[in-house]
């Protein structure tokens, strides 16, 4: 008889500093390696970058990360391990970092994806965000980038 183990359930939680090789491995696995061990090292060293993660365990399956310019966050990754993917788990960990953004001050949240990925423009769109724009030639191979914007509502108080 097959039985399963249950998966262990998923913890939410900012990244910090000590997080910086689970996000290199996720970073690598999901999108081909967008940033360096430096990169990384700076990125969750910063409080005006805030990143939200997902853990199943010792795993890191989702996380979304931004930077706080003003009153914006221009979001500058989210990703999903490949084998975890259409469960939710982008919008949850990016929905996280809107509430972080909008706790922070952040009026809207900015981002760039290529139109070909229909799956994170799915997603965005979703969310609430809306098409602003298109950068030719934006990304490393010539493709383009549609830029999307989102207004983010003021936090409700408690």
């Amino acid at each position: 008889m097959n039985v399963r183990k249950p998966l262990p359930p998923l913890r939410q939680a900012p990244l910090t500093a000590a997080d910086w090789q689970a996000c290199l491995a996720l970073d690598r696995a999901s999108v081909g390696g967008l940033w360096s061990p430096s990169q990384w090292d700076t990125e969750l060293a910063d409080l005006r970058r805030p990143g939200v993660g997902l853990w199943r365990g010792a795993n890191l399956v989702a996380m979304a990360c931004g930077w706080l310019v003003l009153d914006e966050l221009h979001i500058t990754l989210v990703a999903v391990t490949p084998g975890q993917r259409g469960q939710g788990l982008g919008a949850r960990v990016l929905e996280a970092l809107l509430e972080i953004a909008r706790g922070q001050g952040a009026q809207h949240a900015t981002l760039e994806v290529a139109p070909g990925n229909s799956a994170a423009v799915a997603l965005y769109r979703r969310c609430g965000f809306r098409d602003a724009g298109l950068r030719r030639g934006y990304y490393r191979n010539g493709d383009d980038a549609l830029i999307q914007w989102l207004r983010l509502s003021p936090v409700k108080d408690a």
